[in-house]
């Protein structure tokens, strides 16, 4: 197990690190004249050269990456052009409150899609077909269009939420929870759907084996079957999708967090992307990407754990 994780890992960092040189290389690149973007169409050409200058855009462009490269990996990113805040303390403050809701959304939806995607393979029918059915308009509502309904059913005309802000769980842990709830719910909806399709065939295929007919010949009880032993075996699939959705949220989250005024990596990427702050942009793609690389690693140990055969792949 620690020889398949440490390969996992690598692949990890070799990824990282292939996608931060694509990014960086893109964004400097194709940036045209990023002092005059900074500066306005209305400052004087020495201003222009002053502010390269500074950027350090007068430098060629690789011997600037290895330096980039040199202080990412100590975890220096640099400076944001716009607000001089270093760019870890800018991610790392808000990282936090995006993850919150991404993990408590995939908690929420791994423990009812388990439950839907269970019962509509046992049950099969009406059941199956109502569940199939509201899987499917789950999957294809977005889910800014969920958090606009939820925040004008339960916010604005039952009062039971506020429609906007964030309280740190340090500060109050019921205040919270009151303002994520809304949100995970709104981002929920598509992940549950998404995870339940996969439990249910993999739960069906799991019933039709041999394997399970011989359990229950031994008179072992039908809920232990299905949750100890087929579950199980169709737990691989149900976490690789898990995984995928884990990684879409992070995408849904930045949009619901404009939705709900949460002060998450939503806000940080849309005013970075529209201003053209390029060492805020590639702490973002760094962070998103170690964050994916360890959701990868843990849905890859937890496939292991299932499954033996996975660490020999």
């Amino acid at each position: 197990m620690v020889r398949f994780a440490l390969r996992r890992l690598l692949d990890g960092v070799v990824l990282i690190f292939a996608i931060s040189t694509l990014s960086y290389l893109l964004l400097y690149l194709g940036g045209g004249n990023i002092a005059r973007t900074i500066l306005g169409p209305t400052a004087t050409e020495e201003t222009v050269a002053l502010k390269t200058a500074e950027l350090g855009l007068d430098q060629p462009l690789i011997p600037r990456y290895l330096d980039w490269l040199s202080g990412a990996i100590r975890g220096d990113f640099g400076r944001s052009w716009f607000t001089s805040q270093p760019v870890t303390e800018a991610i790392t403050s808000r990282l936090a409150v995006t993850l919150s809701l991404v993990i408590g959304t995939v908690i929420l939806s791994a423990i009812v899609a388990v439950v839907l995607g269970v019962w509509a393979a046992r049950k099969r029918g009406l059941a199956d077909r109502v569940i199939q059915v509201t899987a499917i308009l789950g999957f294809a509502i977005p889910n800014f269009l969920i958090a606009i309904l939820l925040v004008r059913v339960f916010a604005l005309n039952l009062g039971w939420f506020k429609p906007t802000g964030y309280v740190q769980i340090g500060a109050s842990f019921t205040g919270w929870l009151a303002t994520v709830t809304l949100p995970i719910l709104a981002l929920s909806v598509g992940a549950v759907a998404a995870v339940a399709q996969q439990v249910r065939g993999s739960v069906i295929d799991a019933l039709r084996q041999d394997w399970v007919r011989t359990l229950r010949s031994r008179g072992i009880p039908e809920n232990r079957v299905v949750y100890k032993h087929v579950l199980r075996n169709a737990g691989g699939p149900a976490l690789a999708v898990l995984a995928v959705q884990f990684v879409g949220l992070l995408g849904g989250a930045v949009i619901v967090e404009q939705i709900f005024a949460i002060p998450g990596l939503g806000q940080v990427s849309v005013l970075a992307t529209s201003q053209g702050d390029i060492p805020l942009v590639m702490g973002l793609v760094v962070a998103v990407g170690i964050v994916v690389v360890i959701v990868n690693l843990v849905m890859d140990l937890l496939q292991g754990f299932l499954n033996p055969k996975v660490r020999l792949s």
